[in-house]
């Protein structure tokens, strides 16, 4: 039985955490929420009182947390507690040198690293169904696979240290971009009294189909925007996109558009939001009454 520390039981951690647990890893977990600590223990899998007391002993160190701050303050606590040959894996969806600064400072302690970022919302976590972009050496991804195939369906090794965080970029302009469209859909079928909701179904099974249509339609038409994913942290992703484009030294004109919407419903104070409440911004632009 693999030992696992988990660091960061928050919406997407805390099903990732519990699918380990279910697949027979042995699973230490940690967060700042002691409530989510228990739901682990209820689960099946063990609690600490610190990140150090969950990565103690582990063969595997995972961590998904917010953003950068916080992966480098986990890794600072963590890199004289990590015994060589622990294999450390970075769900957490971060800038692409946060997670090359990782690798080259674990790898001083004889650490294995890779960078994971994943896709698939909350439900994907819970259905373990989530996709794995993962960055680093071949080795280390061969070992990790066990524990990619627990809590998801598609995984791929796509380059070396900091490569998962450049696909998450544009997996997050995609998804950013197609809730935009849809939204923008949403506003023009109900301003032309058309019936929305059979239209978006009509959407869903042609060429314009989407998981985003598939899974997000119908609470988009209902305005029900719960988090499954916030707007907060596609804000943060939308910036972390940007940043990319500027490394790379290429154009996306459409990611600025996509980080405006994004910002837009930030500063309409919905960063608490789903993603999906970019409707409400489109609403808005064409003065239509946000609902």
């Amino acid at each position: 039985m693999t030992t696992i520390g988990f660091i960061g039981l928050g919406i997407m951690g805390a099903p990732m955490a519990a699918n380990l647990v279910r697949a027979g890893f042995e699973v230490t977990g940690f967060d700042l929420d002691q409530t989510a600590v228990d739901a682990l223990v209820a689960a099946g899998g063990k609690g600490a009182a610190s990140a150090p007391e969950a990565a103690a002993g582990a063969e595997i160190v995972a961590t998904m947390v917010p953003a950068d701050p916080q992966v480098r303050a986990v890794v600072a606590e963590l890199a004289d507690v990590l015994r060589p040959g622990t294999l450390f894996v970075d769900f957490s969806t971060v800038c692409p040198q946060t997670s090359q600064w990782v690798a080259e400072t674990l790898q001083d302690k004889g650490v294995r690293v890779l960078d994971a970022p994943v896709s698939g919302g909350q439900q994907g976590a819970v259905d373990a169904v989530l996709s794995i972009m993962v960055g680093g050496e071949p080795d280390d991804f061969a070992a990790a696979l066990p524990v990619f195939e627990a809590v998801g369906r598609t995984v791929a090794r796509v380059g070396p240290h900091g490569a998962g965080q450049v696909v998450k970029a544009a997996n997050q302009l995609v998804v950013g971009g197609t809730y935009g469209l849809v939204a923008e859909a949403i506003v023009l079928m109900e301003a032309a009294g058309v019936d929305a909701t059979a239209g978006l179904d009509v959407l869903a099974g042609g060429l314009a189909g989407s998981r985003i249509l598939e899974l997000k339609r119908r609470g988009m038409l209902a305005r029900d925007f719960r988090p499954g994913f916030r707007i907060d942290l596609h804000h943060k992703d939308m910036g972390i996109v940007l940043d990319a484009a500027r490394q790379a030294e290429v154009a996306l004109p459409l990611a600025y558009q996509v980080a405006t919407l994004v910002q837009a419903a930030r500063s309409q104070g919905r960063g608490g939001d789903d993603h999906s409440a970019l409707l409400a911004v489109a609403e808005g632009l064409s003065g239509r009454e946000a609902r």
